[in-house]
């Protein structure tokens, strides 16, 4: 497709004459939080047509072009200096749609290009003297695997460095061919990113002097909650890349989301964090509302839940409340003091309200939004919270994580087998005062299967069966406990729901929280109070698999009740 006969490239004449135009531009950059900018820059907002592809200069300090054949993004020029594409490759939906439609239009102060592959629709946008693309995501049914975004940046232009970069030239791999360990004992791998969704408004890169973003979306249709890790960035020798991530069909909870996805922002700056005004919370997206997305559902066509608090909160956890159905979800951070949340911008419908502490679940219930409509809740009491039985003892606190236990921080950002890990294998004395500490985040068959925990018990408490609590926040290959207590040895446990992929070794412990209830009868106990009692933790499963991809588990909380 060439380009309209109007939209010529602008000759030195055209823009001197068109500068005027710029001066009405430079209010609408400053509004925009773009900084002001010349007339002369402002009067380039425009695209050409270079045979290839669309060229479309946004009238700031990026230039950036479209395939019109597939749709990728194959150039990303910021103040002269090329930053896209390596490997041969260039910046795409998926991992590049093909031979796909491809359109233009500049409406007003917005340049939208629209790209049609069967499933798929992809949107970039620019505006007048910012250096911003703004991208959405179309995606109607399951024919494509995953859903993603990448960045493709060339290699050498950001520091190599983080926990997700690593040395293509030296590094060996481990797992996969995505895992990666140096010569120094640490791992690293695109997966290592140690967020959660909750935890990052956008990911990116720096040299100090020049700053590439990826600003992440609502995520409403997306998948897996506030609480889902993912590969969000990653640097080798070869070239990075910059992700967002809508289903990624790994360590996933839920059902794939279909439906219209964004905006999310690449954002250009002079090396700072992008403006504020680019997060999903704080974005004017009015000036979509005119544009035609298929999809787009503006602010008027929304609703807000709003909560007056939270009754029975433990202060020393944060509480999200989660908003989730079969077409969205949502979520908002329940204010420390009186548990009060907000959560505007909902598309209309019944949605599963959870209550999180930390991340385990521990109220449900239903709200309905309409659009145009606050509904207001009265305050809600917590009412599932495992942490207010009775106990014996306890092994770490209930709240969805394994994060008390030992090496539970380092496997967000780290493989079970780095160097900077404690050993895995272990035994445990209730009494000893660093139980959670000594007590492995994870345990697995091939690995330290079999991990004890020394108690004793009153005369008293010995002569009666008592309850025993295991809970998981995940598992790999079907892994549960099985228990043993002294002579007494539980039945095999039912395996619950839990994600058929990676998890453990790929930075995410989130999967679907379970308890496993364990009746110990009275006979089971040393009938001598001197004796300590010993619990044995064995994982089994119907799967196979060696070292850390043999059946395994994550471990929140495991307590004798009283």
């Amino acid at each position: 497709m060439t380009a309209p006969s109007h939209k010529r490239h602008l000759t030195r004449r055209r823009v001197l004459g068109a500068s005027a135009i710029g001066v009405a531009a430079t209010g609408a950059a400053v509004a925009g939080g773009t900084g002001l900018l010349s007339s002369a820059s402002a009067a380039a907002f425009g695209y050409t047509d270079d045979g290839s592809n669309y060229v479309v200069n946004t009238g700031a300090s990026l230039v950036f072009k479209v395939s019109k054949a597939t749709g990728d993004l194959t150039s990303l020029v910021y103040k002269g200096k090329e930053y896209e594409g390596y490997g041969g490759k260039h910046s795409h939906v998926e991992s590049g749609l093909g031979a796909s439609t491809v359109t233009i239009r500049k409406s007003g102060s917005t340049i939208l290009v629209k790209v049609v592959h069967g499933a798929i629709t992809q949107w970039y946008a620019a505006r007048s003297g910012q250096n911003n693309v703004y991208l959405w995501t179309n995606k109607a049914d399951a024919s494509f695997t995953a859903t993603r975004y990448i960045v493709r940046l060339k290699p050498g232009v950001f520091p190599n460095q983080g926990s997700d970069s690593w040395i293509q030239a030296s590094d060996r791999i481990i797992e996969a061919g995505d895992v990666w360990k140096r010569a120094d004992g640490t791992t690293h791998s695109k997966h290592y990113s140690g967020k959660r969704t909750i935890d990052y408004d956008y990911i990116g890169f720096t040299t100090g002097s020049v700053g590439l973003w990826v600003v992440r979306s609502n995520h409403e249709k997306a998948s897996g909650g506030p609480f889902y890790r993912s590969l969000l960035r990653h640097s080798n020798d070869l070239g990075a890349g910059l992700y967002e991530i809508l289903h990624y069909n790994e360590a996933q909870t839920e059902a794939e989301r279909f439906g219209l996805q964004g905006p999310y922002v690449i954002s250009f700056t002079d090396g700072g964090a992008p403006a504020s005004s680019l997060f999903h919370a704080n974005l004017d997206t009015s000036w979509v509302d005119g544009l035609g997305i298929s999809g787009w559902v503006g602010r008027a066509g929304r609703g807000k839940v709003a909560g007056v608090g939270l009754k029975g909160m433990d202060a020393t956890y944060a509480y999200t409340v989660g908003f989730a159905n079969t077409d969205a979800q949502y979520w908002a951070k329940a204010s420390s003091g009186s548990g009060a949340f907000a959560c505007p911008g909902m598309l209309p419908g019944t949605y599963t309200m959870t209550v999180y502490k930390g991340e385990l679940a521990v109220h449900t219930g239903t709200v309905t939004v309409k659009a145009g409509i606050t509904t207001a809740l009265n305050s809600i009491t917590i009412s599932s919270d495992p942490s207010g039985a009775k106990t014996i003892w306890r092994l770490g606190d209930w709240d969805g994580t394994p994060g008390e236990f030992k090496n539970a921080a380092l496997m967000t950002y780290a493989h079970p087998s780095d160097g900077r890990a404690t050993k895995w294998t272990g035994n445990v004395t209730i009494g000893s005062g660093s139980e959670a500490a000594s007590f492995p985040a994870y345990i697995w068959k091939d690995v330290n299967d079999g991990i004890l925990v020394y108690f004793k018990l009153t005369k008293a408490q010995a002569a009666a069966a008592h309850t025993l609590r295991v809970g998981v926040t995940t598992a790999y290959a079907n892994g549960r406990p099985r228990v043993s207590v002294n002579d007494w040895v539980s039945a095999v446990p039912s395996a619950p729901t839990q994600p058929s992929t990676r998890s453990l070794t790929t930075g995410s412990y989130r999967g679907n929280n379970h308890t496993f209830t364990f009746n110990v009868p009275a006979g089971a106990w040393k009938t001598d109070t001197s004796q300590y009692n010993v619990l044995k933790i064995n994982i089994v499963s119907g799967s196979t698999g060696s070292a850390y991809l043999s059946p395994g588990t994550s471990f929140d909380c495991i307590d004798l009740l009283a």
